[in-house]
């Protein structure tokens, strides 16, 4: 199997777990922390429903300055805004990793901050990291659920409140 079928097919599979979990964040909590060094749940959303964007910028470009991304820090206030920028950004690494090679999967790939270089790995390392990244996080936010008692979607199989294999 090839790596861009591989990351295609991790793709759909996070898409559709994620899209499980941003459905049920509820509006007008976007400033609720669990604990004072915690992510505020209106960010962490945000940050999962726009994590698959990054894809596409992985293999679109050859390295990224934090802070002077482009990317759209709009905040995303409903669960329908967020569905909808997870939607954009699974579509757009779709499409990237139709286009891409296996040759440039292997090609460097560099994050800086401040001009400094602080990573620099292959791109299918960095594709693979995204996706465990996505995980996690996406993990943060079903405990955020659950501190705020709303019920936890199914995500690798059931949950106490979704008796499903999802």
């Amino acid at each position: 199997m090839k790596m861009t079928e591989l990351f295609s097919a991790q793709l759909e599979a996070e898409a559709s777990r994620t899209r499980r979990a941003l459905e049920k964040v509820p509006e007008g909590l976007d400033d609720w922390k669990p604990h004072e060094k915690s992510m505020p749940f209106g960010r962490l959303a945000m940050l999962v429903a726009r994590m698959p964007a990054w894809i596409s910028l992985i293999i679109g470009r050859d390295d990224l300055t934090l802070g002077a991304s482009g990317m759209d820090q709009r905040p995303l206030r409903t669960s329908a805004e967020l569905v909808q920028a997870l939607d954009e950004g699974v579509a757009g690494a779709r499409q990237a990793l139709e286009n891409t090679t296996e040759e440039h999967l292997q090609k460097p790939w560099k994050l800086l901050v401040s001009g400094q270089v602080v990573s620099e790995e292959p791109r299918y390392v960095v594709l693979r990291d995204t996706f465990a990244h996505l995980a996690h996080h996406r993990g943060q936010l079903t405990v955020y659920l659950r501190l705020n008692d709303v019920p936890v979607p199914a995500i690798y199989g059931p949950s106490a409140d979704e008796n499903s294999f999802a």
